[in-house]
């Protein structure tokens, strides 16, 4: 009982802090990127090497430390997303190799587990709002015919509406990927400039966005709760726009 214990308290709200904060955990553990059978091959100095063959013909090689405790056999088959050795799966390793579905899942049950474990009940939904927070920017990797930038991170909202503009006169559009930022990059990260500078570095994000010369479309419900307007919510998405009604 006092070992459970003494691991809720060491594993317990560190541990969400980790997670929401998008951070790597020290002991990460390797994990498979594709499905496959283990072979392990001719080690390497103080690593062992393990190869997964794919059945479509690639593979995926691994130098894993002898100090490590390796969890997979050699003939054995495993799925992407498989723990090779021991330490726990990293956040970001999941998007990469299994996608934003599985991400979501991981996050909630990963989550979950840590309050449940201290007898706390949360609906899912909560935490589903702050991953997709965490997820709504990605990272361009082609910038097709768009003005958008190779490396840079923007909001899948500003991606849509490039994309949308440049395939409606003919041109190619940008290609992005997911990328997971913890809870404090991606709100200081917002593309709204009052609602980055009203969470934290507010004389940073103020600067910066006076000498880009930024404009705030106030499109999210944080600006205008702070201003005191109508938020995009209900019958707040159309004041804007023109709504027949009918009868």
């Amino acid at each position: 009982k006092a070992a459970a214990k003494s691991k809720d308290i060491t594993g317990g709200l560190p541990r969400v802090s980790e997670l929401f904060e998008a951070r790597r955990p020290k002991n990460t553990a390797i994990i498979a990127d594709i499905d496959g059978t283990v072979r392990f091959d001719k080690a390497l100095r103080a690593k062992e090497r393990i190869i997964i063959d794919g059945e479509d013909g690639t593979s995926a090689e691994y130098l894993i430390d002898k100090s490590r405790q390796i969890q997979v056999r050699n003939g054995e088959f495993v799925h992407a997303g498989e723990k090779l050795t021991d330490g726990v799966i990293s956040s970001h390793d999941v998007l990469r190799i299994l996608g934003e579905k599985a991400l979501h899942y991981y996050l909630i049950s990963e989550i979950q587990q840590v309050y449940r474990s201290q007898g706390v009940v949360i609906s899912d939904k909560h935490i589903e709002i702050i991953v997709s927070q965490m997820l709504r920017q990605v990272r361009i990797v082609d910038s097709g015919d768009t003005q958008l930038i190779i490396g840079d991170l923007i909001s899948r909202r500003r991606f849509k509406e490039e994309n949308e503009r440049i395939v409606k006169i003919g041109g190619e559009p940008a290609i992005a990927e997911s990328v997971l930022l913890g809870v404090t990059r991606a709100a200081v990260g917002s593309d709204s400039v009052i609602s980055a500078a009203s969470f934290q570095e507010t004389t940073k994000v103020l600067t910066e966005a006076s000498i880009a010369g930024k404009f705030d479309r106030l499109e999210d419900l944080k600006e205008n709760v702070i201003l005191g307007r109508i938020i995009p919510v209900g019958t707040g998405l159309y004041k804007d726009k023109e709504v027949k009604l009918k009868k």
